[in-house]
């Protein structure tokens, strides 16, 4: 397996190789026939990178087919135009790569930053219109070497992700080319989908389900019938909880609600995928559409039996509804998408109409609901309703039991069950990760006062990981440069950490001259962009200003003062 990163200059470029096999390091300086020879030694080796999906695939492929990597880079970099557009016998080189970019929004930097890594930049300006020095060239190849080193960092963060693929490619006896494909291309190969010669132009002729039982809020229906633009909405009470119907899902909830009491999580397994079997509601590409309930329902039993194959096969269900969406996809049909969504939204309204005579609605999302049930002894006639329900529309659901309800609104809650084990959505409280590790100091704090009763000042003030009070700043494409106090910046990201010296900047991003206020970065804060993984907390970290983050954080889901 070989990690690989290009950078092109405007008139240089270089590439950094690792082969994982023989723990070896190739470095290629403006050799294209040196690099072309490695490539044909390595041919059938999967290639891994980052964002190499759109990038530096190209680039290599441009070089072996006698292009200079300028003219590639500009065509992607410059003029935003795919690089498969760039030449038509792209698609010709054998290429086996791998992307380990799970996250368009994301940039490579960003996920070093998140893993506490050096995210130091090369002083070597992409700008530089010269040939680079000796010295310049060996800073890009340090630079490059570290990126290399952090796509492997990332790809070992997501293995399962990437032994998911290949088990998949395994199951189906697809050739080791299709390593290269996004999880909804994989599906659209798998299941043998094709668009067709002539667009069908009937988008928007859905129907509901068949099953469907609405008798109070047909305004609901209506919306939808006389509806024909995805940017409309309906906004309507349903069971005394504020409502958003629209064409990606609904979600309604209890904005600042907290209560004690017994609550029920009803959820509807595999909700899409179920719908698509049931209904018909799969792309009319599919070449056999029982292979799709064929898959489904293997996965279901590898899940049952705790077997490690049902995560691949989840790639293919949980791939296709997205790929109807996706004009470029073998599987889109728009029609079959606004079925599966319009008819999931409707299904879990006639759900909660049923049940609202007889529990209090906390929460819909896109395929479940949350309620609190009167009174324990409630529980059979709740369970009773969902079985008619289910019997009804063909669809199961799944329950699980909480005895606690934190919640700001539909997107940021907490639920904790009987034994003080908690579940959490939302960017003020979710679980975070190694790639996605921004404030954590301050998600902890607001999960440990509501589900432990901690005082935020007691887990702020004990923590000793400088770490946890990284805030991540990525300055999009959107803006010029970002500014610490009068210094203009040549980075795009940084690690910022609050501080109580007044002579520290604030960091700022600049547009057309004008600096603007950056979310979440104090008036005074210091940089650190080195490796801070076993750096000491330094005495000018200002621990108050986490603080007072996490108590209006707090008082967000009060809707008062804390």
């Amino acid at each position: 397996m070989l990690f690989y990163d290009f950078e092109v200059f405007k008139y240089d470029w270089l590439v950094v190789i690792t082969d994982t096999d023989t723990k070896s390091e190739h470095v290629f300086v403006n050799n294209a026939q040196a690099l072309i020879e490695y490539y044909n030694e390595h041919k059938n080796d999967i290639w891994v990178g980052y964002n190499s999906r759109h990038y530096d695939q190209y680039i290599l492929k441009g070089i072996v087919c006698g292009f200079k990597p300028q003219e590639v880079n500009e065509w992607i970099i410059v003029k935003k135009e795919p690089g498969w557009k760039f030449y038509k016998d792209f698609w010709k080189i054998q290429l086996f790569n791998y992307d380990v970019m799970t996250n368009k929004l994301r940039s490579l930097k960003q996920l070093e930053g998140f893993m506490g890594h050096d995210i130091r930049e090369s002083s070597v300006s992409f700008d530089t219109d010269r040939n680079l020095t000796d010295s310049e060239i060996q800073e890009v190849i340090k630079y490059c070497r570290h990126d290399v080193h952090e796509a492997m960092h990332i790809f070992m963060e997501n293995l399962e992700e990437f032994e998911s693929q290949i088990e998949l490619l395994k199951m189906f006896n697809l050739p080791l080319r299709n390593i290269s494909k996004t999880k909804a291309q994989l599906s659209a190969t798998i299941l043998d989908a094709k668009q067709p010669l002539f667009p069908r132009d009937d988008e928007f002729n859905f129907s509901f389900p068949p099953t469907l039982r609405i008798d109070k809020y047909t305004e609901v229906l209506d919306f939808y019938k006389e509806n024909k633009d995805y940017k409309k909405v309906l906004e309507i009470d349903v069971a005394g909880v504020p409502h958003l119907f629209a064409w990606g899902g609904v979600h309604g909830a209890r904005n600042n609600y907290i209560g004690t009491g017994h609550f029920i999580n009803i959820d509807v397994a595999s909700y899409y995928p179920a719908l698509m079997i049931e209904y018909g509601y799969l792309s009319r590409n599919v070449k056999n559409p029982e292979k799709f309930r064929e898959i489904r329902d293997r996965r279901l039993e590898y899940k049952a039996a705790k077997d490690k194959r049902q995560a691949p096969l989840k790639i293919v269900i949980n791939g296709t509804f997205g790929a109807m969406k996706d004009k470029y996809n073998g599987l889109y049909d728009p029609l079959m998408a606004n079925n599966v969504c319009i008819g999931g939204q409707v299904l879990l309204l006639d759900l909660i109409e049923k049940l609202e005579p007889y529990c209090t609605l906390i929460q819909a999302n896109t395929d479940g609901v949350l309620v609190k049930l009167h009174h324990y002894n409630d529980y059979e006639l709740i369970d009773d309703i969902c079985y008619e329900w289910e019997q009804r529309t063909k669809m199961e659901l799944e329950f699980e039991e909480f005895v606690k309800v934190i919640q700001k609104d539909v997107n940021n809650y907490i639920v904790v069950d009987a034994d003080g084990k908690y579940k959490s959505k939302g960017s003020y409280v979710k679980k975070l990760n190694n790639l996605d590790y921004d404030l954590p100091i301050v998600n902890e704090a607001i999960v440990n006062y509501f589900v432990k009763g901690i005082d935020p000042e007691d887990t702020i003030a004990s923590c000793t990981d400088l770490v946890k009070f990284q805030k991540i700043v990525k300055v999009s494409g959107k803006y010029d440069y970002a500014v610490y106090g009068n210094k203009r910046m040549n980075e795009k990201v940084f690690r910022v950490f609050a501080s109580l010296d007044k002579n520290d900047k604030e960091l700022r991003k600049v547009k057309d001259g004008l600096a603007e206020k950056i979310a979440y970065v104090p008036e005074h804060c210091f940089i650190i962009n080195d490796d801070v993984n076993v750096m000491e907390i330094p005495s000018k970290l200002d621990h108050w200003w986490y603080l007072e983050l996490a108590k209006k954080r707090i008082n967000d889901f009060y809707g008062d003062e804390y």
